[in-house]
């Protein structure tokens, strides 16, 4: 191959705005080989017991806790987390492993069904080779909740990752080879174009699809995945609700938890609460709550500890995200804090309150992804969950209550994936993760998401009739 010619991927630092690394993109020929070798290898990893499977996954725990600093630091050179956040990514990544690796055989197990077979068997066996396109947001973290039950599973995995945390897709791959996963399982693709992406879709050695990233990625991939009449699982944008009811007694407890909702990741989460919705009662008092805390938090280099906020991930998502901002100023929308991008390098928008805003604007209607939080007044209870439905998106949803089942009962009547009440959202390994509407379809995480890259097959058997 002339490496003169080949395309190169720049990654650069968004808290300094200078580059980091230039990696190779792959060419037809390389993208083949990839597939091709994890495809031969999934054969043979897909006939081991599970026990086998899980104890080599296991391994990858452990040398990801080892090495926590490193990848930390890798994470937030890449997409600018702040680097306790990238820390604590990487430790939930371990702890992942380790749920699988201990789930694995029971999740996994046959289970024998009642009918007037002699043998009647339910048996979730592997799928093949999962193709995974993942985001920058999480980069440790979306892909292991991917890869691991994958090949768990049995399944080999095929991953192309946001390319500006390209750094950080090979670093996993060498921690997969170190855990001695079968040479090529686990393949990274760093396809020259979008064109390439629906082409290994369509490989026939490709058995099935998953991404996280946005609406207009998802409609895509489910496209070219249904053209191929492959499975599909999409976890999609949200814009999730956080409802404060009038029975909250102390409103000042919440306020850490609405900047927890918020703010996580600089607010570049597809769970991140992202429109707060509260009663008339609690509402003056929650935006001067809230825009004190908010002056609190400190916007700095995510390298340095202390930092609660570090850069948007890229250069354009400052002008995107102050683009939705202006515009829903101009409509009405009251800016207490921030509201426009911070001067100097690196790509800083600061932690931004406003309040009155209204299902015109596009704060409320659209996702923003980054450090802003909208507050919407609501007349009472009705109003608070037409408020909280009025989007066309599903993921998540909190309610907070001073009465615990009336939260799960105001909760009930909002449509999203995943509900906490008096609690903020969360992914956990323990517990299925996704969405519907425009948030997508499928699950991840705990037994529904292993289970998701399964033939689900009955096996019946009996003896030859007399």
């Amino acid at each position: 191959m002339n490496t003169a010619t080949t395309l190169r991927i720049p990654t650069i630092n968004p808290a300094t705005g200078q580059p980091l690394a230039t990696y190779p993109t792959q060419d037809r020929s390389e993208l083949d080989a990839v597939i091709g070798a994890s495809h031969a290898a999934q054969r043979s990893w897909g006939k081991l017991s599970v026990a086998e499977r899980a104890a080599t996954v296991q391994r990858i725990a452990q040398l990801l806790r080892e090495d926590v600093e490193e990848h930390a630091q890798l994470i937030t050179d890449e997409m600018g987390k702040p680097l306790a956040e990238a820390r604590a990514e990487v430790l939930k990544c371990a702890t992942t492993v380790d749920f699988y690796a201990h789930h694995a055989e029971e999740f996994l197990a046959s289970r024998s069904v009642a009918t007037e077979a002699k043998s009647s068997v339910v048996a979730y066996e592997p799928l093949g080779l999962i193709f995974a396109i993942m985001p920058w947001n999480y980069p440790y973290w979306q892909v292991i909740r991917f890869a691991i039950p994958a090949l768990i599973a049995g399944n080999g995995a095929l991953l192309k990752h946001a390319a500006n945390v390209t750094g950080c897709a090979l670093a996993l791959q060498r921690v997969f080879e170190r855990a001695e996963v079968p040479q090529g399982l686990f393949g990274v693709l760093i396809p020259p174009n979008h064109s390439a992406v629906a082409e290994v879709i369509a490989d026939s050695r490709v058995a099935a699809v998953t991404l996280t990233g946005s609406e207009s990625a998802g409609k895509s991939v489910g496209e070219a995945a249904g053209r191929a009449l492959k499975k599909c699982v999409l976890e999609l944008g949200g814009s999730d609700p956080f409802v404060v009811l009038e029975d909250v007694p102390d409103l000042e407890r919440i306020i850490p938890m609405a900047l927890k909702a918020r703010f996580g990741n600089t607010g570049q989460s597809c769970l991140c609460a992202k429109r707060f919705i509260v009663v008339e009662e609690h509402y003056d008092r929650f935006v001067e709550l809230v825009t004190e805390a908010v002056n609190k938090l400190v916007l700095a280099n995510p390298s340095e500890e202390g930092t609660d906020l570090g850069p948007l991930a890229k250069e354009q998502f400052v002008d995107e995200l102050d683009g939705l901002v202006r515009e829903s100023m101009a409509l009405g929308a009251v800016l207490h804090t921030g509201g426009a991008p911070t001067q100097g390098p690196g790509f800083f928008y600061p932690p931004t309150v406003l309040s009155e805003v209204t299902p015109d604007m596009p704060v409320f209607r659209q996702e923003t992804f980054g450090p802003v939080l909208p507050i919407i007044r609501a007349r009472d209870e009705a109003h608070a969950l037409e408020l909280a439905n009025d989007t066309v998106y599903g993921l998540g949803a909190t309610v907070w209550s001073g009465d615990m089942n009336r939260g799960l009962e105001v909760g009930a009547q909002i449509t999203s994936g995943t509900l906490f009440v008096n609690g903020v959202a969360a992914s956990d390994p323990r517990l299925p993760f996704g969405g519907l509407k425009y948030s997508g379809y499928g699950r991840e995480l705990s037994v529904e998401g292993l289970r998701e890259f399964t033939n689900v097959r009955t096996i019946w058997a009996t003896e030859l009739p007399e």
